[in-house]
């Protein structure tokens, strides 16, 4: 709670600044730094959801490593794609700007199956000695994806706010340190959310 309530004092300064910055015009300072918490409460769990998808990317990785499957997989992510966009529709999301977001975590799970394959090849001894059930791990992404088309539709204004930007890089920054990611999962998670803002 208190790591919540000093990253949005932060968020307070980092936001105005992010606003006089994209806008160029003055903005009254907020009274209390809690006007900034809206915003930051509809993104943090938008990233959060975001690192929960990349988690499941080791498990994609793990039940294709040596079998020849391709990390790209063009009808498995037109299939998503087009649940995504019947999700955001039936949420009262904008279908076009949610399979955008989806696109970029898609391209984020491969960074992280891409960058676990390198690891494996190179040291085997790290490679996975059980495999996942390829259709149960897709069955969890689902509800990922899910939770995360909610987490979109939920967030159309925050997306869109000048200050989107830097509440999203301090939402993201704090879901690195809450679910202490690696180095390769902390790149993947940039990958997976340049659409998130608007603008």
């Amino acid at each position: 709670m208190r790591n919540a309530t000093s990253v949005r004092r932060v968020l307070a300064t980092g936001a105005l600044t992010a606003a006089l910055l994209a806008g160029g015009t003055a903005v009254a300072a907020p009274a209390q730094p809690a006007v900034f918490a809206a915003p930051y409460d509809r993104l943090h769990p938008l990233a959060d959801l975001s690192a929960q998808r990349l988690a499941t990317a080791d498990l994609v990785a793990a039940a294709k490593y040596g079998t020849g499957s391709p990390i790209d997989d063009p009808v498995r992510e037109r299939q998503v794609l087009d649940a995504v966009a019947a999700q955001a529709a039936e949420a009262g999301a904008d279908p076009e700007a949610t399979v955008r977001v989806f696109r970029d975590q898609i391209e984020a799970n491969k960074v992280v199956q891409r960058g676990l394959f390198r690891r494996w090849d190179a040291d085997p001894s790290q490679a996975p000695t059980e495999r996942p059930d390829l259709a149960e791990v897709r069955e969890q992404i689902n509800r990922v994806n899910g939770a995360l088309v909610r987490s979109v539709a939920a967030s159309s204004v925050a997306r869109s706010a000048p200050y989107c930007g830097g509440v999203l890089t301090a939402a993201a920054a704090h879901v690195r340190h809450e679910r202490r990611l690696d180095a390769l999962h902390s790149v993947a998670l940039r990958r997976a959310l340049p659409s998130v803002c608007a603008g």
